[in-house]
This record gives C-alpha cells, sequence and structure tokens, in this order.
C-alpha cells in the first residue's frame, strides 16, 4: 500500500460538509484501502455515547469511495458519483462505536466489472481488532457521466 496522506479526502471522495464521514486515507493500492475516522463527540448520526453500528456501512461505503476517487486521481480525473447496491453478511460484534474512538477502515476489492459494478470485502478495526465485516457490492455507472453529476449537484 502507498501512503496517501497528502491527499485530503475531500478531493477523493464526492461527499461534502457532515456527509464526508472519514477523516482521512492513510494508504491504499491498486485494489485496497485503509480509511481512518473518530467517531466524533456531535454531528451527524451521533446519539448518547457514540454512533451506532449500522452505521460501519457508510464507512466502509465512503471508503470504497474514497478507493475509487484515489484511482480517479491518479489518472488526473475527479471521483465519480457512486451507489450502494447492497451489503451482505454486515457483522458488527457491537451495537455502538463510542465517542473519541478510531476506526481503521479496510476495504479491498474482490471484483470489478467493465459496466462499473464492484465488489469489496471491508472491515472496521479498533486498536487492531476487528469489530466489523461485510461484503458490499457498490456501482460506479460508466454511462453519461455528466448526468448522474448533474442529480448530484441538485441534491
Amino acid at each position: 500500500m502507498l501512503t496517501v496522506s497528502d491527499c485530503p479526502i475531500q478531493d477523493l471522495v464526492p461527499h461534502s460538509g457532515s456527509m464526508c464521514l472519514l477523516d482521512r486515507v492513510l494508504a491504499a493500492d491498486d485494489d485496497s484501502l485503509r480509511a481512518e475516522v473518530t467517531i466524533p463527540a456531535r454531528g451527524l448520526f451521533h446519539q448518547g455515547d457514540g454512533i451506532g453500528a449500522w452505521v460501519g456501512i457508510e464507512y466502509m461505503a465512503q471508503a470504497m469511495g474514497a478507493w475509487a476517487g484515489w484511482q480517479a486521481h491518479q489518472r488526473g480525473a475527479r471521483p465519480k458519483t457512486g451507489f450502494l447496491l447492497g451489503t451482505r453478511r454486515y457483522r458488527s460484534n457491537r451495537n455502538i462505536f463510542l465517542t473519541h474512538e478510531v476506526l481503521q477502515i479496510d476495504v479491498r476489492l474482490v471484483l470489478r466489472t467493465a459496466e462499473g459494478l464492484g465488489q469489496f470485502d471491508c472491515s472496521i478495526n479498533i486498536d487492531g481488532e476487528e469489530v466489523a465485516t461485510a461484503a458490499v457490492t457498490v456501482l460506479e455507472p460508466q454511462g453519461d457521466a455528466a448526468a448522474l453529476e448533474e442529480l448530484h449537484r441538485a441534491k
């Protein structure tokens, strides 16, 4: 894996403001990426002592988006809009990610088609302990990029 700490997360994912849930990308290569987030004391999804572990799916999806953004960055292109299609076997050994915990999200490409369909094996680790896993399927449409970008901007 290559270190990508010099590339801000906002340059890799099409999310902005409070919708960008990741803090940074730690490393990336042709098939994988490691991202990090410190659970904030306030903000989107925060309730009580932290964030529900179900948000782990979105952390994984944004890490996959960051991987695609890193690939685009390597080609001198901008990140594209992608779509989360589904999750299989999301398992978490906890109900909540506690405020101030540091999560490392690892995504590894398993399958990618010419049409933009991708599947990733994903995990979330806290202090080196795996606390959540999933297989996640996404789509980065290869069709009319301009129409998709316009739809994204209209939100």
